[in-house]
Parts: C-alpha cells; structure tokens; sequence
C-alpha cells in the first residue's frame, strides 16, 4: 500500500515501475507487417480459435462448435461448424499449416450425413438450404485448395458439393411461390419453411458458379445464371444501389422485403460472380464484370467505412448482434480475396482494403488472460469482450484468423478445376437417393416441432426486433 505521505514525483515513479511488471493489456500482439509475421499471427489465431472447439475430444461430436443454443449447449448452431472448417481449410491453404487437418477432415466427414449431402438427420428441426449450403461450399473450398482427399471408402469432395447442389436443384426443394426460388427451410414443418431468402439462394448460386468453373459442365453454369436472374427480378438486389436484402415471404408473394442488409450476402454473391466471370467468355463475361464492378461499390459503402470491415445492421448497438453475425466479417475477407484471384481486375480495389480492414481487426485483439483474444468492434481500436454480445467469442476469433490469412493470397495458387490440376474425385449423380427430403431425414417428430418452435421464440425476442426472425439468416 502506497504511504499517505508520498511525493506526487515518487508515486508515478513507484506507479510506472508497478504498470511495468503487469501484461500489456492494451499492446497490439499480432503483428502483420511482413509474410512471416503474418504465418505466425496466423498460427496463434489459428492455436487459439481451436480451443472454442470441442469435437476433437473424447465423447463430442466432430464437425460442430458448441451448441445449439435451442438445447442450451453453446452458442452456436450447426452451420458454423461448417464455416469454421472452411476457415481452417483456406488456412491451410495460405499458410500451408497442416497442424489441424486431421481435425477438419474428421469434422467434415461426420457431419455428411447418411446419404453424403450433408444432411444429418439430427439437425432436421433446423435444416435450412443456407445451413446445408455452407458445408457445401466448405466441401468444395476443399477441392479447390486441393486439401487432402478424404480415404477412398469415404465421401470425396468434389462429390460432397455435388450432393449438396444436386438436392438443392431437385424440384422438391423450388415451387412456383414468388416465381421461384429457394425456401429458407428444408422440411415444411420449419418455421421459417415460408420465408425465401437471399443467403439459401446466394449459397445455391454459389456453388453452382462454382462447379461449372470446376467441372466445365454448362449444367452448373445455367443454374446460377438462373438463381442470379431470381434474385434480381424479386428485387433482393436492388437493381439500382446493388443494395442487398434479407428476403420475402411468400404468402406475399416476397415483395414485404426484409430490407436488412447483412455483409455475408453482397460478399457471397460477389465471390459467386467472381467465378462466373471466370468462367464465361465474350460478351456474358462483361455482364458478370459489371454485376462485381456494382457489388464491390456497394460493398465498400456499406460494410467498409473507412475501408475497415462493419456489420451495418447490428455493429453501431452493442450487444445486438447475434453470434451469426459476429462471424460474418471472416467470411467477407475470405471471399473477396479469392475474387481478386479468379477476377484479377478487382484486385487494386479489395486487397488494400482488406489490408487496412485487417490492420484494424489485429489492433483490437488485446483481451482476456493472454492479451491477445479478439472481439468484434473493428473500428473501435479497443477491445470489448466478446459477453458484450452474450457470446464466447469464436464467432470474432475466426473472423480475425481469416483476415490476417486472407493476407496472403497473393502468394497462394487459385481455386483449382479438373483442368488446372484439381485431384478431387467428383460424382455428377451424388444426392441422387436424397430425393424425397423429408422421408431421408426421417419423421419429424414432437421434440423436432418443440425445438423449431423454441428457436423461433429465442430470434423474436432478439435485439434486432424490428426485422423479427426472418433476418436472422443463417440462425435457423
């Protein structure tokens, strides 16, 4: 204890030296000003996201963070354990880190599914077309990047993304309401089943661009010029500020559109159109050129003030934002850096400013026992826990790692095809016995209504309330 009776001049001696002794709490720890130090912030990151997942221990389930929240086990909902492995993979990917494929390969093959279109009967009372669609374009990130195949008795790849797709365009999952379009939901006993949104259409149509581009089948390539045309003509897409919205229901035919806008979405599309525009040739070439040309200024001024990433809908209200969307801002750096490798004129636009985003993104990792756990507010400069959000903060974490990993995309080799040198062994007829949906996940039960149920109470009553449920995209 300090004496009452101290000078001024020998207490801030006394303080300093103290202040000296403690962890820098408000000290940048990652450093980004060189591809070495990139590699090894990227470990650290990667070190530490890895301690949020649990699937790796004896008695978990591989595949899957904690969760899901309707059963008050964590946070997070199935989907996010996909995104998560595909975090890991493009990880691998740019870092050549192999440390954590053992785990990726294990979570992704336990969660396929018993028909390998990732559709595990356990999650049917919250299966949505976005859910499932994220696994699958982890499925075919995995082809892409050339990630180790999985053993020859298992599901590869390549096919997996086939399954995923191949359910996804069976006319079991399009009816004729709003002139098209995917539902939300999978099973119609959902809630949600009768909402159409953008992120289960942007999804399909993402891996459809992407799969043309693999495989060189026009099939693909058709599809996704459809899913582009729906989503434009229903006006998810504002067709003059390229403003992209959440949806419609479709007892309104979708024009009562939710007009939230959600990064994930316009960067999704964008990375979809990147594909396409590489994939096409002549004059469809510059329509795709155009449509990314609109996304990215719409991008920049909405999700980017002053070029550092920004959950418009949610970022500028503490505590609003779901656990969905606090990861959002890793996937928006993973896809825009690939775009500026599959359509290069966008390069001088998107890399100094995911420089700049991720610059900002490290400054604020300087919390918890270690002083380098990250939180959500960017821009910020600071830290602020992750409980702010009522979260355990692998959401931001996982954010962080992909935007300092993104950082070297420069360096790493393109999304691979089957011409380029792809070692992903496909199936153009995988999902082939997933027809019927609802008859390969099995009767939906009354536990499955109670869950749906609890979980749609649990987003009304979320801090975004004037957007209700239906904004809340991927939180099923």
């Amino acid at each position: 204890m300090l004496s009452s009776t101290m000078s001024p001049a020998r207490w801030f001696t006394v303080a300093l030296a103290a202040g000296s002794s403690l962890p820098l709490a408000n000290a940048q720890y990652y450093k980004i000003g060189t591809k070495d130090e990139i590699k090894e912030s990227a470990r650290t990151l990667a070190y530490d996201l890895m301690l949020f997942y649990e699937g790796n221990k004896t008695g978990q389930v591989p595949g899957i963070l904690p969760g899901p929240p309707t059963e008050h086990k964590g946070d997070y909902y199935w989907w996010e354990g996909g995104a998560m492995m595909g975090t890991y993979i493009d990880y691998w990917h740019l870092t050549r880190d192999p440390s954590y494929n053992h785990v990726i390969m294990e979570g992704m093959l336990h969660q396929t599914g018993p028909n390998a279109d990732y559709m595990p009967p356990n999650h049917t009372a919250s299966l949505g077309n976005d859910d499932q669609g994220f696994w699958g374009m982890s499925a075919m990130l995995a082809a892409e990047n050339k990630f180790p195949n999985p053993p020859d008795d298992k599901p590869q790849w390549l096919a997996l993304a086939q399954g995923v797709f191949n359910t996804q365009a069976h006319p079991d999952r399009h009816d004729n309401t709003c002139n098209g379009g995917l539902r939300w939901q999978v099973p119609p006993t959902n809630m949600g089943y009768n909402y159409k949104n953008t992120i289960a259409n942007a999804c399909f149509f993402n891996l459809g661009a992407r799969l043309a581009r693999y495989t060189q089948n026009e099939t693909y390539a058709t599809w996704a010029n459809k899913q582009w045309d729906w989503l434009w003509s229903v006006g998810y897409i504002d067709n003059e500020e390229y403003r992209v919205y959440d949806g419609g229901h479709v007892e309104h035919n979708c024009t009562d559109i939710n007009k939230a806008q959600f990064s994930y979405n316009a960067a999704l599309l964008l990375h979809g159109c990147a594909f396409m525009y590489n994939y096409t040739e002549g004059a469809a070439r510059d329509v795709w050129k155009d449509r990314i040309d609109k996304l990215l200024v719409g991008i920049k001024r909405d999700f980017f003030p002053e070029n550092i990433a920004y959950e418009l809908p949610c970022e500028g209200r503490k505590g609003a934002c779901t656990a969905d969307m606090l990861s959002f801002k890793g996937y928006v750096h993973r896809w825009l850096a690939v775009a500026t490798q599959v359509a290069p004129f966008t390069r001088d636009e998107i890399l100094p400013m995911l420089r700049t985003s991720t610059e900002a993104a490290v400054k604020q990792c300087t919390g918890g026992d270690t002083g380098r756990r990250c939180g959500f507010y960017w821009s910020e400069g600071v830290f602020v826990d992750p409980a702010v959000d009522k979260t355990s903060g692998a959401g931001e974490q996982m954010s962080v790692l992909a935007a300092v990993s993104s950082l070297l995309i420069e360096d790493a080799d393109p999304p691979a095809t089957n011409l380029t040198g792809g070692i992903s062994r496909g199936d153009p007829n995988a999902g082939s016995r997933s027809r019927d949906t609802i008859d390969t996940l099995g009767p939906i039960t009354t536990a499955d209504r109670a869950g749906a149920a609890i979980l749609t109470i649990l987003v009304l009553g979320s801090s975004i309330g004037m957007w209700s449920w239906m904004s809340i995209s991927l939180g099923d």
